[in-house]
């Protein structure tokens, strides 16, 4: 198999191992919405949820308002506005999401780590 291939089947496996019994599960279009949403907060440009629910690759609008409250609920985002501006609402990450993405990039760079072996029947 090639390396690369072989890295990221690793890392998935470690992370469905990791995340089966933690109170920090996504279902996976509850992830690609908060990875669409973190990539423009880490970018300096936290995205409005208006922004958000027209993400069509991610559904229909109806959907991601759905996926949007869900997230809320459940402590990954909270929302914000700007200074002088009260009718648009922005999306921002909560110390639960920051702490999803340390735990993932925790178990990225142990994946990587060459003592690292994960058993072949989990």
């Amino acid at each position: 198999m090639q390396p690369l291939i072989n890295s990221y089947l690793r890392f998935a496996k470690l992370a469905n191992v990791f995340f089966r019994d933690s109170h920090l599960i996504l279902n996976p279009n509850q992830r690609a919405l908060l990875d669409a949403i973190a990539l423009a907060w880490h970018q300096g440009q936290p995205m409005s949820v208006r922004e958000a629910i027209s993400l069509k690759k991610l559904g229909s609008a109806a959907t991601l308002h759905k996926r949007l409250t869900i997230l809320r609920s459940e402590g990954y985002l909270e929302e914000f506005n700007t200074q002088g501006d009260k009718r648009t609402k922005l999306l921002g990450l909560t110390p639960k999401t920051l702490l999803y993405f340390e735990t993932l990039g925790a178990i990225l760079v142990l994946q990587q780590s060459s003592a690292f072996n994960l058993p072949s029947g989990t």
